[in-house]
């Protein structure tokens, strides 16, 4: 039961890291993380998750590596495969003996082949963290995948040094050519057992097909099961389970690009699969990490024997050694076209200050580092164990740190100026928002909602067309948009009034009346701001509980005949009217400035369209108008969730994105008051 209540609260965390990420996105998931699996350690009562790295490697860096090795394009990996192999393979040995040396001269009580290990765990770059640092920061993208073929093959090298380096300092023994000889064997031995495991795997799913059984489900457990045979059987032969789980990614890749044509159901079964167990592994690999840090931290902090201000001092020092990665990038870039640019642009301070940045240290690290043994073979306690993991943990949140604050700075975009290319700009995302929306909506399509995909997709591309002529006529302010904000609202108490008085001289019937303020109650709640959303909010359920405790909970949906609906209409032209009569004389004329004429303007369309529409209105089936309502509602979220993946992908600022919004929410408060009018 414990068990299942930790993992339980794991799986909270990273819904909740998600949710802070919405509001802060300067800050990336796996940071956020971090804090709150150490925060849950801390407290009172928490947690602690003792990390088993044998466990940790298999249920989530092999299906994470295999993963990535599926999406991982073979042509780019091909065509940086001198790149990747001196990052992967040169870089890690260069730092494991240049900082190695240095970590042992630094801190004598780490004897040199620890000194060496702690080197080589710290030298792999982590394939998780710069994935998600990278949907944030726009990474040129072959920059992006040299990290991520780096990321796919460092680990193991890292890895089998860190093996031979432990072992010596655990045996006292170490041969050069033996071990030179070992990397060999592992590395290519796990490429090789790898791509050899997926082909018989594939053979079978094969068999099985030919079988008669094309069941998906059946199909997507081998998938799943694949990443942990392929890590179990390669580690058991004594070769590199990580590679293996990386070749067979990249074998099962081509086998699901003539599968796809095949079986296509089983493509969408397998991208929604995975997509959830790649969102649930990436968000534990995180949490988990920071519940380890302050266990790992007081060991040190509470021990008399350390210096608190040295030990750290230690750890910024070893981390700014890892700038060798700056400076092996430098000679190796010289004539070389490594990121597909010419050798000058390929040597740029920008990409190369990119590179070295870009090497985040993760969870790899520090589950090498657990995975130090407690004992010498002497018997002995191997010495500065608690040391050597403390500063594996600094130098990962350090590097996890730089990455996320020095990134976005060098790998910004810069702004057009003009006013004019900000306009272009400016409607290029609103189109893109809307084509987010509409296929949001073909995705929703089936027999039974077909003519309303229709009906609503028209209505975004009329939306675009007349975009793409008029352009973008004005941008609002911050102050600007808070002013329109108000001048709505108040145009709703001015409706609300005119109901109310309308209702009083009995000129509209208490049915009507209820139906319109209910309306009106919505409308609000969409054009509201967050703090004024909260009050609506808190009202209207308060109102829902006393309709359910009277009774009548659903008094003001009893089904309306055409003369209500037209009664309603009515209403709606009237209260037009009278908002335009009141407010109308407080216009300045300043249609490019003046709130006020902004939602004069607004009011002026919806009484010419209701106007325009009563004369020949046809009466339509209500399903109808509700599969068009409920597509609404769906395409409206799906623009904003491509805003928020604009502003998190760092392509829009913080006001770009409320500017998006309020157009968000001005045609969502537009579409509602259709949808209800008819």
């Amino acid at each position: 039961m414990e068990v299942f209540i930790i993992v339980l609260v794991l799986l909270v965390l990273i819904g909740v890291s998600n949710v802070i990420y919405r509001f802060v996105p300067f800050v990336p998931v796996p940071l956020i993380q971090i804090v709150l699996g150490a925060c849950v350690t801390v407290i009172p009562m928490g947690i602690h998750l003792p990390l088993e790295p044998e466990l940790f490697f298999i249920l989530f860096i092999a299906p994470l590596l295999y993963n990535d090795g599926k999406h991982t394009p073979r042509e780019e990996l091909w065509r940086l495969r001198a790149p990747i192999l001196v990052l992967a393979v040169g870089l890690v040995f260069a730092t494991v003996f240049v900082v190695g040396y240095t970590i042992h001269w630094m801190i004598p009580a780490i004897t040199l082949p620890a000194a060496f290990g702690l080197a080589a765990i710290l030298s792999p770059t982590d394939a998780v963290a710069v994935s998600a640092l990278a949907g944030r920061i726009h990474l040129p993208k072959s920059l992006m995948r040299l990290l991520e073929g780096e990321a796919l093959m460092n680990d193991a090298s890292g890895l089998v040094a860190f093996k031979f380096a432990i072992a010596a300092a655990v045996t006292g023994v170490f041969s050069l050519h033996k071990a030179a000889l070992s990397f060999l064997v592992i590395a290519i031995g796990g490429l090789l057992v790898g791509a050899l495991l997926a082909f018989i795997i594939i053979g079978i799913r094969q068999l099985l097909r030919r079988a008669g059984l094309e069941d998906e489900t059946m199909h997507m457990l081998l998938q799943l099961l694949t990443p942990f045979l392929l890590y179990l059987i390669a580690e058991e032969i004594g070769v590199s389970g990580i590679l293996a789980a990386v070749a067979g990614g990249i074998v099962h890749a081509i086998e699901s690009e003539r599968l796809e044509r095949d079986m296509p159901k089983l493509k969408s079964v397998s991208t929604n699969t995975w997509s959830v167990i790649l969102f649930i592994l990436n968000g534990l690999v995180f949490v988990i990490l920071g519940t380890q840090i302050p266990d790992v931290t007081s060991v040190i902090f509470e021990d008399p024997g350390f210096n608190n201000v040295v030990v750290l001092g230690y750890a910024v020092v070893i981390f700014v050694l890892l700038v060798l990665r700056f400076v092996w990038s430098l000679l190796f870039t010289r004539g070389w076209r490594v990121f597909g640019t010419s050798a000058r642009e390929a040597a740029s301070f920008k990409v190369l200050a990119m590179t070295t940045i870009s090497g985040v240290r993760g969870a790899v690290t520090l589950a090498g580092a657990f995975s130090i043994p407690l004992f010498l073979q002497s018997g002995e306690l191997f010495p500065q164990r608690d040391l050597i993991i403390f500063l594996a943990a600094c130098v990962i949140l350090l590097s996890l740190l730089t990455a996320s604050i020095v990134l976005p700075l060098i790998a910004k975009k810069r702004v057009p100026e003009g006013s004019a290319e900000k306009a272009k700009a400016e409607q290029e995302w609103q189109i893109q928002v809307m084509k987010a929306a509409i296929r949001e909506l073909q995705q929703e399509t089936n027999e039974e909602n077909e003519a309303a995909v229709a009906s609503v997709i028209g209505e975004y591309q009329r939306m675009i067309q007349q975009l793409k002529i008029k352009g973008v006529p004005y941008k609002h302010t911050g102050k600007i948009n808070q002013e329109e904000l108000a001048i709505r609202i108040e145009a709703l108490a001015i409706e609300r009034n005119y109901v109310k008085d309308r209702l009083e001289k009995g000129a509209i019937t208490e049915k009507h009346a209820e139906f319109y303020s209910k309306m009106l109650d919505q409308l609000e709640l969409i054009l509201a701001n967050r703090l004024h959303l909260w009050v609506m909010l808190f009202k209207r359920m308060k109102g829902r509980l006393k309709e359910i405790l009277n009774g009548s909970a659903n008094s003001w949906r009893l089904a309306f005949t055409e003369q209500d609906v037209n009664a309603i209409r009515g209403l709606k032209l009237e209260c037009g009217q009278a908002v335009i009569e009141q407010m109308g004389p407080l216009c300045t004329k300043d249609k490019m400035n003046d709130p006020t004429e902004w939602v004069v303007a607004h009011y002026q369309q919806v009484v010419n369209r209701i106007k325009k529409t009563s004369v020949d209105r046809k009466i339509k089936e209500p399903a109808f108008d509700e599969t068009r309502k409920e597509l609404h509602w769906l395409a409206v979220q799906a623009e904003r969730y491509e805003v928020q993946n604009l502003y998190e992908q760092g392509k829009i600022d913080r006001g770009q994105a409320a500017e998006l919004r309020r157009i968000i929410r001005d045609r969502e408060a537009s579409m509602y008051e259709q949808d209800e009018l008819g």
